[in-house]
């Protein structure tokens, strides 16, 4: 099974936008792990048409509040509609499972013992200074914390979170998470 595990970075926030909706936000950085290859790729907004091909293969996308907040916004600049593609948002797990949201910080320093290396805000303050390199990084660390979570609830069948001093437990059912999608994953929106 092919996985894209993808984190995306905007220019601008929902206030700055004027709504609450996703794809109201630009796109400054996505980046990528893909799975076949092992390796992590970035793409700015005029790159999108080189990451279309990788995400049209695609058996599952990954991410950390994907389904709710960075597959409308990445559907906003793609030619077909990223939803058939099946779809794995770890926040949505834990939320089933907890009752409700963490934040992919807490959850990483409970499961892996490290914290991210910034937040959202910070990144959009960086792109308006002008340092893209440190918004990809940033953008890739992200995707490296939400790949490992992933591989280590597919393994153990939990994650942890940090609440307060004390590390507690979310019991997750990971069971079919690797079941391919009934259909192709493709939307063949590109020309081949």
């Amino acid at each position: 099974m092919r996985k894209i595990t993808f984190d995306i970075e905007t220019s601008n926030t929902f206030e700055q936008a004027g709504s609450a909706d996703p794809a109201a936000l630009n796109l400054s950085v996505i980046c990528v792990h893909d799975s076949e290859t092992d390796k992590y790729s970035t793409y700015l907004q005029e790159e999108l048409s080189e990451l279309w091909p990788l995400i049209e293969k695609a058996d599952m996308l990954i991410g950390y509040n994907s389904d709710h907040f960075d597959i409308p916004l990445l559907n906003k600049y793609y030619p077909g509609d990223l939803t058939h593609i099946k779809s794995l948002d770890i926040l949505k797990e834990i939320k089933n499972s907890l009752g409700r949201r963490i934040k992919l910080d807490s959850v990483a320093e409970g499961t892996l013992g490290k914290k991210k290396i910034g937040h959202g805000l910070e990144a959009i303050t960086w792109w308006k200074n002008g340092e893209i390199d440190k918004v990809k990084k940033y953008c890739k660390e992200d995707v490296k914390i939400t790949k490992e979570i992933y591989e280590y609830a597919i393994k153990n069948g939990m994650l942890k979170y940090k609440d307060l001093s004390t590390n507690r437990e979310i019991k997750l059912d990971t069971s079919n998470w690797e079941e391919k999608k009934d259909g192709t994953s493709m939307t063949h929106t590109l020309p081949f």
